[in-house]
C-alpha cells in the first residue's frame, strides 16, 4: 500500500507541473499562451522580444527566464503578443501589446494568483516597463536587455517596482551605460547585472543569465 500512495503523490505532482496550452481573451483578440502551474501563489508573466524580428514565447531567453522562475516555485505564463504565431490580431506598434499584458494579468488574477511579477526580454521588457509606468501594480518587475539603443525609453517616467535589470557587456541594443543613465534618471536602486562577453542574444550566456535570476529570486 505505501508504494501505491507514493505513486499517487508522484502523479499529482507531475500533473500539477504540466504545461497547459491556454487562450487569453483580450477584447476580440485571442492570445495563445503556455501556463506552467506551481504550488505557491506567486506567478510571473514573461514577455517576448519583437514580433517583427522573429520574437515569440518560445525564444530561448524567454524559456530560460521561465525555467528560473519555475525552479523557484513560481507559476509561469508565457504568451504570444497579438499577431504572433497563433495569436489573432495584428502587430500594433506597442499599443495593443500593452493591453495583451493587462489581459494576461487579469487571467492570472481570475485564476487566483495574488503575487504577480512581470519579466520581459528586449521588446517584452519595453512593453512591461510601459505598463508598470502607467500604474499597473506588480510584486516585482524584471528587465532583461531593455532595448534602449533601439527604442526610446524617455517616455517612461517611473518604474519604482523594478527589482532586477540584466544586460550583456557586448549588447549594442541594450547598452549598459545607457541603461545606467535611465536607472539614475528613474532614481531607483534595482540589482543591476552586466554579463561579460554577452551579446543581445545571450549566445553561450543563458546559463549565466539563469544563475543571476535564480540567485535574485
Amino acid at each position: 500500500m505505501p508504494k501505491l500512495s507514493k505513486l499517487k503523490n508522484k502523479h499529482v505532482i507531475s500533473f500539477m507541473h504540466m504545461k497547459q496550452n491556454i487562450t487569453i481573451d483580450c477584447g476580440n483578440i485571442k492570445l495563445e499562451g503556455v501556463l506552467q502551474k506551481n504550488s505557491s501563489q506567486n506567478a510571473v508573466i514573461i514577455c517576448h522580444p519583437h514580433p517583427l524580428y522573429g520574437g515569440n514565447m518560445d525564444n530561448p531567453v524567454v524559456m530560460t527566464i521561465a525555467d528560473a522562475f519555475f525552479e523557484k516555485g513560481f507559476t509561469t505564463l508565457r504568451f504570444n503578443f497579438r499577431g504572433t504565431c497563433n495569436s489573432t490580431g495584428m502587430f500594433d506598434n506597442g499599443n495593443g501589446e500593452q493591453e495583451d499584458i493587462r489581459a494576461a494579468m487579469s487571467f492570472l488574477v481570475e485564476s487566483g494568483y495574488k503575487n504577480i511579477c512581470l519579466a520581459g526580454y528586449s521588446f517584452g521588457a519595453r512593453m512591461n516597463a510601459l505598463v508598470v509606468s502607467k500604474g499597473c501594480e506588480v510584486k516585482d518587475h524584471i528587465m532583461v536587455s531593455p532595448p534602449m539603443g533601439f527604442m526610446s525609453f524617455d517616455d517612461i517616467e517611473k518604474i519604482s517596482s523594478t527589482g532586477l535589470i540584466v544586460t550583456g557587456a557586448k549588447d549594442d541594443i541594450a547598452p549598459a551605460d545607457l541603461i545606467q543613465k535611465h536607472i539614475n534618471r528613474w532614481q531607483i536602486t534595482p540589482r543591476y547585472e552586466i554579463i561579460e562577453s554577452c551579446d543581445h542574444f545571450y549566445s553561450d550566456c543563458l546559463d549565466k543569465l539563469k544563475a543571476i535570476l535564480t540567485d535574485y529570486l
